[in-house]
């Protein structure tokens, strides 16, 4: 994968549950993370003292973050109704030239901040809340 434009990288939030997925407006940074909890089952009869993972198992689990400014009045309450209800709705990540990462998440945490002489600003995180597919493009 070459060099990519930052602001391709798009969340997408299912606005409705009927798989009607809209950019999340404003966003100026976005990211994706991957992890993967191992599992360690070293003992004593472990070969050169070498540490030794279990394959396939432990957690996965995937994080969204992004922060931005208010451009959309529409995606702005449904994320912010999402967080207040605890709803685990579908949401999508376009990785451009790679492919779309789709699941649910629930939002953890949305911060609001802003200045007497700047814009107001936004950041939310999200945490995989069940299975993510993918989907290269």
């Amino acid at each position: 994968m070459g060099a990519q434009n930052g602001k391709d990288l798009l969340i997408k939030l299912d606005m409705t549950g009927s798989g009607q997925f809209e950019t999340i407006a404003g966003l100026r940074a976005s990211r994706i993370s991957f992890n993967a909890e191992s599992v360690d089952v070293t003992s004593l009869e472990s070969q050169g003292g070498w540490r030794e993972l279990l394959g396939g198992a432990g957690v996965k689990s995937a994080s969204i973050s992004g922060s931005g400014v208010f451009k959309d009045e529409t995606t702005d309450e449904r994320a912010r109704q999402i967080f207040f209800d605890s709803e685990t709705p579908g949401f999508q990540v376009i990785i451009p030239d790679f492919g779309v990462v789709e699941g649910a998440f629930q939002v953890t945490s949305i911060e609001y901040a802003g200045s007497h002489n700047g814009e107001a600003t936004y950041e939310l995180s999200m945490a995989s809340a069940g299975v993510l597919s993918f989907t290269a493009l």
